[in-house]
């Protein structure tokens, strides 16, 4: 910084105004320190910027993305809204393991990241850590504690509304496969579905509410499972959008045609989910929206630290396609 105002006829601390934005610099002198910089190939210290700065312009984002298309496209929603406010996004996979998420958000802290984006797993253990720390943080989709700021998609009216559709179309048994246990995200959908089968007046059956963990594999068990009762269901829902998938794996291993022999509908809609035959009924989060608010939520709390936390719930849409029987097939 010496050689440039040196170079540039300033002081250093007009550079370091110049750099950081910290003052009004006339347009002269600007140039002037840039055509140094330039000049020079001078490169800013970052870390001893934000060190000054106590400031990294950095968001940590603790999230299990990789397997999961949906939080996969949550993810790349926050990086463009953090770019879009100059901050760098540093993601870490949790794995939805709550060991490997204290170790994540741990590290995240000791990189000094000025806020932290979580999608907390079953169990969390880093909601303590958080707390303790006084660290920003925004919880995303599992909205699980109303002590921090929080942002998810309004889940129970939105699986009753689905779960209703069905039971409008005659489906009087109806078979949920339910995500892992104790996501707050599994316990909605599931109110959701048992408030339907409530509101319609038709008893709710255990033996039709089925643990399909959240993944492929595991709805594709579930759903073997729920072909094999006595009085197996007219129509599935799935609890996500890789339990649709497991599903509809499963009952294409089964020769059970969709929407014919079984009605079939679920959670989270994706890219593809038009193009499979029959194409895919599901209820769509908005993603980008979500991305963007828990972005916006995190920038909110990072400058009002002493503020009331906030718990924003956005509303999901359903798109009816073929794969509910309500629709003929193209």
């Amino acid at each position: 910084m010496d050689d440039v105002a040196s170079r540039a006829g300033v002081s250093t601390s007009t550079v370091s105004h110049v750099l950081n934005g910290t003052r009004k610099v006339s347009p002269a002198t600007v140039l002037a320190v840039q055509q140094a910089i330039q000049a020079l190939g001078y490169i800013p210290n970052t870390l001893a910027r934000s060190l000054a700065r106590s400031s990294t312009s950095t968001i940590g984002v603790a999230i299990s993305a990789l397997s999961n298309h949906y939080f996969s496209e949550t993810v790349h929603a926050i990086e463009t809204e953090c770019a879009k406010h100059g901050y760098m996004m540093l993601f870490v996979d949790t794995h939805d393991d709550p060991e490997q998420e204290l170790r994540v958000v741990t590290a995240l802290h000791h990189r000094r990241v000025d806020g932290i984006l979580l999608a907390p797993s079953t169990g969390s253990r880093a909601l303590e850590y958080l707390q303790a720390n006084e660290m920003p943080t925004v919880l995303v989709d599992r909205m699980v504690s109303e002590q921090f700021d929080q942002v998810g998609v309004e889940n129970i009216q939105s699986t009753q509304a689905l779960v209703t559709h069905l039971i409008e179309h005659g489906h009087r048994r109806i078979g949920f496969i339910a995500g892992r246990a104790g996501l707050g995200t599994t316990d909605e959908r599931v109110a959701g579905y048992r408030a339907a089968l409530e509101a319609a007046g038709l008893v709710f059956d255990p033996q039709l509410l089925v643990n399909g963990g959240s993944s492929s594999e595991p709805a594709h068990v579930a759903t073997r499972q729920l072909l094999a009762l006595a009085a197996r269901p007219t129509a599935i829902m799935a609890g996500n959008n890789l339990m649709t998938l497991g599903a509809m794996h499963a009952l294409r291993d089964a020769q059970v045609e969709v929407p014919a022999q079984m009605a079939l509908v679920g959670f989270d809609d994706f890219d593809w989910a038009d193009f499979f035959v029959p194409r895919l009924t599901l209820i769509a989060q908005p993603v980008q929206a979500l991305g963007a608010q828990a972005v916006n939520l995190l920038l909110q709390r990072m400058a009002s630290p002493g503020a009331p936390p906030q718990s924003v719930r956005l509303t999901p849409t359903l798109q009816v396609r073929n794969s509910c029987g309500c629709i003929g097939l193209e």
